[in-house]
């Protein structure tokens, strides 16, 4: 069971970076960004949902690893963590509340988490690269599992970050559209 519960885990950590790579592509260009806010117009809620769809999966994640199997976490592990798991709460409040202004703090944890995972799966393939941050516990060079052949912890939780981070972008696009958008919708008029 083990094993097939880590090779889903890897498989989805693909597909995840995947989509993310796409809805960041599909958003750089404006005629690109025009038509991905257009798609979303009235289903503004689905990326929050998504977002919080992903952060509950890759907390659920971690919890099984360290709690079920037995990993014991380094300390880049829990700091990830520690990105990880308000982006729970503060994404399934924002879900509930029909909230897409959760970009401002989803954002910020998606990013800073994103910046750990990076240097945690850089010091995994060069340890010498490692500045200390793992003194003590374990060692946050050591890798538990390699799926595919280059898939660790550390790269499953960037990948969602990432992901995370590009629906925060989505929905950053959607908000500030929504804000130009809704003096037109009130009836309002802004030119003097």
């Amino acid at each position: 069971m083990y094993s097939t519960v880590i090779t889903t885990l890897g498989f989805f950590a693909v597909v995840v970076f995947a989509a993310g790579t796409v809805l960041l592509a599909s958003m750089t260009s404006s005629g690109n960004r025009a038509r991905v806010v257009s798609t979303f117009r009235g289903w503004e809620n689905h990326p929050v949902i998504w977002g919080f769809s992903l952060a509950l999966a890759a907390s659920g994640s971690s919890l099984y690893l360290s709690e079920t199997v037995g990993l014991v976490p380094c300390s880049l592990c829990w700091y990830q963590r520690i990105a990880m798991y308000p982006l729970v709460v503060l994404l399934g409040s924002a879900a509930i509340r029909r909230d897409i202004g959760v970009w401002r703090y989803g954002l910020p944890l998606s990013v800073i988490g994103l910046a750990i995972s990076i240097y945690h799966v850089t010091i995994q393939w060069k340890p010498a690269l490692d500045i200390g941050t793992c003194a003590t516990g374990a060692p946050c060079t050591g890798r538990y599992l390699s799926v595919f052949g280059f898939i660790s912890i550390p790269t499953m939780a960037g990948s969602v970050f990432f992901a995370l981070a590009a629906l925060m972008l989505l929905l950053r696009q959607l908000d500030c559209t929504r804000d130009v958008d809704a003096p037109a919708q009130t009836g309002l008029i802004t030119d003097p």
